[in-house]
């Protein structure tokens, strides 16, 4: 992969988080459950490691909490996104682990 198109990949890995992020807490829907396992496969499949992961999540967070302080507003509800990024790595685990015994 060229370095273009690995920042390409990981603007749309951020932009496809953000998404999840959004939506983690308000929709329970089939939609979401899918746009996490396409997010985890393309994760898996660029072998993303798990620290760059971290960072896309902060990067987003470091964003939405810096939008609460401009509207005036309390950023302690970002603390319960860390459930999404346990979610995801659980996801990435599991995949890894099939993928292992397979």
């Amino acid at each position: 992969m060229t370095r273009a198109e690995e920042q390409a990949l990981l603007r749309q890995l951020k932009s496809d988080y953000r998404h999840i992020l959004i939506n983690y807490f308000t929709t329970t829907d089939q939609a979401l459950k899918d746009c996490i396992d396409k997010f985890i496969n393309s994760i898996f499949s660029a072998n993303i490691p798990v620290p760059r992961i971290i960072e896309i999540h902060m990067e987003i967070i470091d964003e939405f909490s810096k939008q609460l302080k401009l509207e005036g507003r309390s950023d302690e509800a970002l603390l319960d996104y860390r459930i999404t990024l346990i979610d995801i790595l659980a996801h990435l685990c599991e995949l890894y682990r099939c993928s292992i015994y397979q």
